[in-house]
């Protein structure tokens, strides 16, 4: 059953449905000319000036930043943030259906990640720590409004190739008192400046689709020469400040831009990416920093009015409104923060 959970704000954010003199849009048409407009790739398609790539099979479509915004948008009804890199689709779905589901395809330059402790990490204990931080950031998150979240588990327990520095898991989420769990299916291949992230947002009942297919989407992507893991220089290239561990921990949306500022829920519960994994996935990082004791669980991304979202100024850390343009603490110019 499609059940669309709506906030306030997105109200400025999804679909228009002005009136117009002759009278009211019809929404599904609009919808239409929205999945009309989108132009759909297959083949090799070069992401980022020839950071990586990806070849596309004929089981999928490729869709660029551009009409990836679109969807994420005007369709499933985001706030608008930085575009990601593209969007992988089903070929045999349409991104406006109940079934349908995507990769959201970003890219996280925070250096070249050690995976020396591939082979060290207890995952059942790292879960144990990430679903402690959830339970106690929900007492915050509830006093914001929103509903609590349950990392209920693993859906697919973390597996690392060192061959190849491919990277995958998927977290089974619980929202409220809801009875469709979320499904979080991550990739990640790691870079010689950075990690290539690969989210799936589906719902649960499709995490064997998802499964099913992470092989072929582990196979199409690729980072290019001069830009893989292997290329890297510790002479000249920067090493980021945490591992495999914290990849993890942060591995919904920690670090991708547009994601910094996205709603709790977006067209329906299976399609949900939680702003609250941020701040988590902040948090492990700067807590799996080698040599660094841990500090405090960071609170969560809060809304400050039903219309704005409050994220961290890079100047000072002060707590800034979406549509703010200088930090209220600082007086730097954030209106380029992403």
């Amino acid at each position: 059953m499609k059940r669309i959970f709506i906030c306030t704000c997105l109200l400025t954010f999804g679909l228009s449905f002005a009136c117009f003199a002759e009278g009211r849009l019809n929404p599904q048409v609009e919808i239409e000319r929205i999945l009309q407009s989108l132009k759909y790739r297959q083949g090799e398609v070069t992401l980022q000036d020839g950071l990586a790539k990806l070849n596309i099979p004929a089981e999928f479509r490729f869709l660029g930043p551009e009409d990836a915004q679109t969807v994420l948008v005007k369709l499933w009804g985001n706030p608008p943030g930085a575009a990601p890199l593209g969007m992988l689709v089903p070929a045999n779905l349409s991104p406006a259906s109940e079934e349908g589901w995507a990769v959201i395809v970003t890219y996280d330059e925070d250096g070249y990640v050690k995976d020396d402790d591939a082979s060290k990490i207890d995952y059942n204990d790292l879960l144990k720590q990430m679903q402690k931080s959830v339970h106690e950031a929900n007492a915050e998150r509830e006093k914001q409004g929103y509903k609590p979240i349950e990392l209920v588990g693993w859906a697919t327990p973390p597996q690392y190739d060192a061959s190849s520095h491919k990277f995958y898991w998927a977290k089974e989420l619980k929202f409220g008192e809801s009875p469709d769990h979320t499904l979080n299916y991550n990739i990640r291949i790691l870079g010689r400046r950075g990690v290539l992230v690969l989210n799936a947002v589906a719902g649960m009942n499709q995490l064997r689709q998802v499964e099913g297919a992470t092989p072929r989407i582990l196979s199409m992507a690729d980072f290019n020469e001069g830009h893989r893991y292997t290329d890297f220089n510790p002479s000249m290239d920067k090493v980021a400040t945490y591992g495999l561990a914290a990849l993890v921990a942060g591995g919904v949306a920690a670090k991708a831009g547009f994601f910094k500022v996205i709603l709790a829920f977006i067209l329906a519960a299976k399609k949900a990416v939680i702003a609250l994994f941020v701040a988590i996935g902040v948090w492990f990082k700067k807590r799996f920093k080698k040599g660094s004791a841990p500090p405090a669980p960071a609170p969560a991304p809060v809304a400050s009015s039903p219309d704005s979202f409050e994220y961290e100024c890079t100047k000072c850390g002060a707590g800034v409104s979406a549509s703010a343009k200088i930090c209220p603490k600082c007086g730097a110019d954030v209106s380029k923060v992403e």
